[in-house]
């Protein structure tokens, strides 16, 4: 364990004393999101500000500071039978703890498990005064009023440095069986949506290939009688299949260069058909493309079926990667980042170029 509080805090005040700008980065494993990196940013490191600070599996709470390897944090877990029900993406073994907050991912569980977001009971933040701050708490029922340890998912770190963060977690399911079956794309969105709404314990729904997954996870009598119900075969490596979707490792992420959207749009709705490759996850809320557009190409498509596209990985990351917001939205996200980092320190031009 290292709690490298004092220096990172340091780091802030001597920066905004010499008007200088930071680029946070935690394992670096997530490099490749948002905008490129503001080339004249001093890098403020957190990968040593590491440590499980408390864990108590009783009450099903776990307090990490935000360096902490992704892989220490669900070993630690695996001993007492427990684990992160959103299912944290790993792109590589320093993916952290704070790096999942701050890019708000989560893993195929989370229609029926929750994001990361969901789990987040309390944070500490250095803002760009260099004062740490502690928002939220450790117990459910502290967390009350204006949830600002929510607001930094997604936040790219443009309001602050996480430094610790408390979240809520489970046990870990007694068995999981995965059932896989051939189905054309014109007819797995329904045949998802349908299964998905049934009482049963689904933690996975997928589409690639021409193939669907659906994943069963709890208690051993309840997958096995909605495994003989269902149709599909029970598929050997599972976990294996699962386990590449969430860390972007599956064929369909490394087989071709092409720019790879994400679009997080309504379970049901049908899109045009675009020249490239598609994966379907959550039961068809979030759906990756792999192919050559622009954002200004595939914002109306993502609207019109009740969501939003993104530029996840490749492409042109010099421009805008993330949804066009509205003036007025665009105001509130300017007060905000003022309130937390009034001389723009932190992350500058990351997630817009106007933030």
């Amino acid at each position: 364990m290292a709690d490298q509080i004092q220096e990172l805090q340091e780091q802030v005040l001597q920066a905004r004393r010499n008007k200088q700008t930071l680029n946070i980065v935690g394992g670096g494993t997530k490099a490749f999101m948002g905008r490129l990196a503001s080339a004249d940013a001093s890098t403020l490191s957190l990968a040593g500000h590491t440590g499980i600070v408390e864990y108590h599996p009783v009450e099903l709470v776990l307090t990490a500071r935000a360096g902490t390897p992704l892989q220490d944090i669900e070993a630690a877990l695996a001993e007492h039978g427990q684990c992160l029900h959103f299912e944290p993406p790993r792109f590589g073994d320093r993916s952290t703890i704070g790096g999942t907050l701050a890019c708000n991912l989560s893993g195929p569980a989370r229609p029926w498990s929750g994001s990361v977001r969901d789990q987040v009971l309390g944070i500490r933040l250095l803002n760009g005064k260099g004062e740490h701050l502690r928002f939220g708490g450790e117990v459910l029922k502290n967390v009350a009023g204006y949830d600002v340890s929510r607001l930094q998912a997604g936040a790219m770190g443009t309001l602050g440095a996480i430094t610790e963060i408390s979240l809520k977690v489970m046990p870990k399911p007694a068995t999981t069986v995965t059932l896989v079956q051939d189905m054309a794309l014109d007819e797995v969105i329904h045949y998802m949506n349908k299964r998905s709404g049934e009482p049963k314990p689904i933690t996975g729904a997928c589409w690639v290939d021409g193939k669907v997954y659906l994943r069963l996870a709890g208690a051993r009598s309840a997958v096995d009688a909605t495994a003989e119900k269902w149709s599909g075969v029970v598929m050997a490596q599972g976990d294996q299949f699962w386990q590449q979707v969430r860390d972007l490792q599956h064929d369909f992420f490394k087989a071709s260069e092409a720019p790879l959207w994400r679009f997080s749009v309504g379970s049901a709705a049908t899109m045009p058909a675009l020249e490239g490759r598609w994966l379907l996850d959550w039961a068809g809320a979030q759906r990756w493309y792999r192919g050559q557009a622009t954002l200004s190409d595939l914002e109306p498509l993502a609207r019109a079926a009740g969501g939003q596209v993104s530029l996840f990985r490749g492409g042109d990351r010099a421009g805008e990667v993330m949804p066009a917001q509205p003036e007025a939205l665009k105001t509130i996200q300017r007060r905000v980042k003022n309130s937390f980092d009034p001389d723009g320190i932190f992350n500058p031009g990351r997630l817009y170029s106007w933030l």
